[in-house]
Order: C-alpha cells, then sequence, then structure tokens
C-alpha cells in the first residue's frame, strides 16, 4: 500500500455533505483539542471555519512556537536547466513554450554558487525541467558535487527518480527533496498533463516514499493553488504529508502553499483562492500537523509573506531567481515563472529581525 492507495478511495469523497454537518460548535470543540482527526482537518477546512481564522491563527502560533520557536529558515533556489519534455498546460517550462531554453555547465553553476554563497546562504534547492536527456541523473550529480563545496543543506525539486537513483544523489549530498503533486485530483491531473513522463499520476504521488526509502532526511510536498477546489486539494495534500510522517517518522516534513503565478503559455483555467483561503489552508495544516514545516515561496507578496510569519512559516525563500543563471549570467534562460517578493537575502533577515525571529542560514550539517 502507498499513498496512492488513498488518494484513488477519496477522489469521489463527498465534502460538501460532510460541510453541511459542520457547526460552529463543531469547530470550537475541535480546536480545544491537543490532536485532531482527519475528518476534523477537513472541517477546519470548510466554509464554517473561516469564522474562527483568529482563534486558529491563535493556536497555530502557540504551536510554532512550541515546536520552532521564533526561528525561520532561508533558502534559495538554483535553477540550471530548463529544457522540458511535458506538455503541462499551466507551466512556463511546457513543451511547446517558445522560451530561452538553457543548461548551466559545471564552471557556471560553481559561479551560481560562489554568488550566492556570499549572500550568507547555506541552504539552497537545485531545480532542472524535466528531461532526462538534457538533465541526467549523472549531470545533477556532478552539479551536487560542486554545491557541496559551498553548501550544508542541499534539496532537489526535479524530475521524479527511482529509489535507487534518489540513492545515488543521496551519497553525492543531496539531503532533501521538495515534489509538488500540482493536484490530487486524478481527472484534472490528467487533463492538464497533456503528454510526458509528468502524466504518470501514480509515479510522481509515490515519489516521496521511494526517496523516504533511500535514505533522504527531509520531504516537502504540496498542491499548486489554482488548478481545482483549493479544499479538497489542502485536505488531499494534509494527508499526503501526514502520511509520509506516520510512515517515515525520522522525517523532516515540510509543506508548501503556492499559488499559480504568471508564465510563458496562456493556460486560463483557473479557480480562484484568495488570500483567506491561503491563510486557512495553512492554519487548518498547522493544527493537523504541528510539528511540519510551513514554507512561503517568493510567489506571495512582500506584505503578505511577512504577515503570515506569526501563523506559522518556518521557512522563506529569498534572493530569488528563476532564470537559468539567474544569479551571474547576462543572457539568463527563461524562469519557470514571475516571482511577487524579489527582496533580497539582507532585507528578508532585517525583516525577520525586527519582527523578533532569527534567519537561520544553517540549521543541520
Amino acid at each position: 500500500m502507498s499513498f496512492y492507495d488513498v488518494a484513488k478511495e477519496l477522489q469521489d469523497y463527498d465534502v460538501e455533505e460532510l460541510f453541511k454537518n459542520i457547526t460552529e460548535d463543531k469547530i470550537r470543540y475541535i480546536l480545544e483539542k491537543d490532536h485532531i482527526s482527519k475528518e476534523e482537518f477537513l472541517a477546519l477546512l470548510s466554509p464554517v471555519a473561516e469564522k474562527f481564522l483568529e482563534e486558529m491563527a491563535q493556536k497555530a502560533h502557540r504551536l510554532t512556537l512550541s515546536n520552532f520557536g521564533k526561528a525561520v529558515v532561508l533558502y534559495t533556489p538554483i535553477y540550471i536547466s530548463n529544457y522540458c519534455v511535458n506538455r503541462c498546460a499551466y507551466c512556463g517550462y511546457n513543451l511547446d513554450n517558445s522560451i530561452n531554453r538553457q543548461k548551466l555547465t559545471m564552471e557556471e553553476i560553481e559561479k551560481e554558487c560562489k554568488s550566492i554563497y556570499e549572500s550568507g546562504l547555506r541552504h539552497i534547492i537545485l531545480l532542472t525541467g524535466e528531461s532526462r536527456f538534457h538533465s541526467p541523473v549523472s549531470y545533477i550529480k556532478d552539479a551536487v558535487k560542486i554545491m557541496k563545496k559551498y553548501f550544508n543543506s542541499i534539496a532537489i525539486e526535479i524530475y521524479p527518480l527511482e529509489e535507487e537513483e534518489y540513492k545515488e544523489l543521496v551519497e553525492a549530498g543531496v539531503d532533501a527533496l521538495t515534489i509538488y503533486q500540482e493536484t490530487y485530483n486524478m481527472e484534472v491531473y490528467d487533463k492538464i498533463h497533456l503528454s510526458g513522463p509528468k502524466k504518470d499520476y501514480r509515479f510522481r504521488l509515490e515519489t516521496p516514499e521511494r526517496a523516504c526509502k533511500a535514505g533522504i532526511r527531509g520531504i516537502g510536498v504540496g498542491a499548486l493553488y489554482g488548478l481545482t477546489d483549493w479544499r479538497r486539494e489542502a485536505y488531499l495534500s494534509g494527508l499526503h504529508a501526514k502520511y509520509i510522517e506516520d510512515n517515515y517518522p525520522h522525517m523532516e516534513m515540510n509543506i508548501s502553499i503556492p499559488r499559480i503565478r504568471p508564465h510563458a503559455g496562456s493556460f486560463t483555467d483557473l479557480h480562484e483562492i484568495s488570500d483567506k483561503n491561503l491563510v486557512q489552508i495553512m492554519l487548518a495544516t498547522k493544527l493537523f500537523i504541528p510539528r511540519a514545516g510551513i514554507n512561503m515561496t517568493t510567489r506571495e507578496s512582500a506584505e503578505f509573506r511577512d504577515n503570515l510569519i506569526p501563523l506559522g512559516v518556518t521557512k522563506m525563500s529569498a534572493g530569488v531567481s528563476t532564470e537559468i543563471g539567474g544569479h551571474t549570467k547576462e543572457d539568463k534562460g527563461d524562469g519557470q515563472f514571475e516571482i511577487s517578493d524579489k527582496r533580497s537575502v539582507a532585507e528578508i533577515k532585517a525583516m525577520l529581525s525586527d519582527k523578533g525571529y532569527c534567519a537561520v542560514m544553517k540549521d543541520w550539517q
């Protein structure tokens, strides 16, 4: 059994019927509990629970302080290739999009690493498009070996691998994996992934489990909000994280809540998700899985990210470029999407300090 079996069983779950039976007293009861069930987690995602965001925020704040203190880990992405063989309707890397495709050489990767290192960051996440031809595991492994000279923690956000391939990268120095399912709705998933290896829903969904078995230290999961109904996505995303936490208790669990951003292409079949909706997802998730970290990326505005910090944010990106060679090259490869918060590492550190929080540049080795 894997989480695929759980997700498959819940595809036709009547969420609306459950919401009809949620009362304000039920929400109050849930908020008094130390541990909540998956059904109670779903209740906290209900329309009725919107009236209790302040109470949820206060509890999420207390839980975050008790588990993480007033500390936020900072990291930045390094995009080393934007070649991709998938046709994903919502992504700037879509094979059909006419963008400037590039792949960094090892010398260019080292220049990027030096530039990022000078900012003080010691956590990095390596990203590529999904092309085994342009970015084979051997290429990624060589890049990791260079990054290991500069960074204490190297995460990857690349195409799904086999367990043995993850073992290779772990041995090279990778310690964490981020992989978004994009949408947990199987029908929508099939519709928006037009062709390419990413069309395999099950293989992608079971990726974190293969990485856990391969010895990776940290896992980050999440949905890309805006592709379908956010309440269902948040529920399945939370269950996915809880499944990993329960079955691989040694794992450092992180959850991201990204919203779709402007990108190359013309995908317009979007489902609205407001700031208030995003806050409800974050709070409900924190109450359901208190020891999981919450990662808030530069897809969100500076002001919004700043306001979310006391509610449970434990990781933030800073000094971000989604372009290939974005830190040092003049002729940069096109980015995957537009970022919103363009502040430097120094500016993010200063903001955290002003709020009484510690910016963690290195939290493990």
